[in-house]
């Protein structure tokens, strides 16, 4: 039996900059990898600097929609976009934009990602937590929709016309880009005598944050390389000279060579914590 893994996020780009290496592991072994993207980014800004040029702001929609697929072929996944319009990130007080996806009726968007899960059938799904992972409406909204999705998906008094019920088994949520894990890089790097880029990003961080709550660890440290390959495909957002780029891969690969999750929902029994995502998940029938 193929073992399936769907993974859900608001935005271009999301999918590398959470759990890429995790999906480039388990597709090179053979799992059958969908990515899922609610929106096509249409409202983003374009965050690097070698990109605002003329043009690009005016063709974002299809840029965006190119680099998506430059992305997923270099992780070795399937990719699916859910075709809701971005929300923007409005400010303080400003309301969203009429039809974009946050605004969008829970059951409606629900609706349209059960029948991606029945069509796809998998066995673990992994989306946001309920923050979102940071404020943005669309990662809010996708976590809501991920989970109603998640239990409706194998209720076939739900959604009849979505086709044949499924039940995934698993349902995770990121623990990308905590506190610990920029910690934790910025005191290794500073030990080896290294300039740390981390030290103004943990400023950022209240100092009564909690510790996070991983169940499951998955080393994925040899895919690091091609997690960072997807990410400069989403050249409109990301830089190689800039953010997420110039922490040193090798004091990565030692003090963190995993990526991390929480186990909100198991059908199945488990125990903690876990190193697969697909623990307890019969590999026959």
């Amino acid at each position: 039996m193929t073992l399936r893994l769907m993974t859900v996020h608001a935005h271009p780009d999301d999918e590398s900059n959470k759990g890429a290496a995790t999906l480039a592991r388990y597709a090179a072994e053979g799992v059958d990898v969908l990515v899922v993207t609610c929106t096509g980014g249409e409202r983003g800004d374009v965050l690097n600097p070698a990109m605002d040029r003329p043009g690009v702001r005016e063709d974002l929609p299809a840029i965006r929609r190119a680099e998506m697929e430059a992305a997923r072929r270099v992780l070795g996944v399937g990719h699916r976009f859910l075709g809701f319009t971005d929300s923007g990130l409005p400010g303080p007080g400003e309301p969203l934009p009429d039809g974009c996806f946050a605004r969008t009726p829970l059951e409606e968007a629900a609706g349209r990602l059960v029948a991606v899960m029945r069509e796809f059938r998998p066995h673990v799904v992994v989306t946001y937590d309920e923050t979102g992972g940071y404020p943005h409406p669309d990662h809010v909204r996708t976590h809501e929709v991920t989970v109603a999705a998640f239990d409706a998906a194998g209720d076939g008094g739900r959604f009849p016309g979505g086709g044949e019920p499924w039940q995934p088994l698993k349902l995770y949520y990121h623990g990308a880009l905590s506190k610990a894990w920029f910690q934790a890089l910025h005191d290794g790097m500073t030990a080896r005598g290294l300039a740390s880029p981390m030290a103004d990003v943990l400023t950022e961080f209240p100092d009564d944050v909690p510790a996070p709550e991983f169940t499951t660890r998955v080393r994925c440290a040899e895919y690091f390389a091609v997690r960072d390959e997807a990410l400069l495909a989403h050249a409109t957002q990301v830089g190689p000279h800039s953010g997420f780029m110039l922490h040193d891969r090798d004091v990565e690969r030692e003090v963190w060579p995993t990526e991390d999750y929480f186990l909100a929902k198991a059908l199945v029994p488990v125990t903690l914590p876990e190193d697969d995502l697909f623990a307890g998940v019969p590999t026959e029938g």
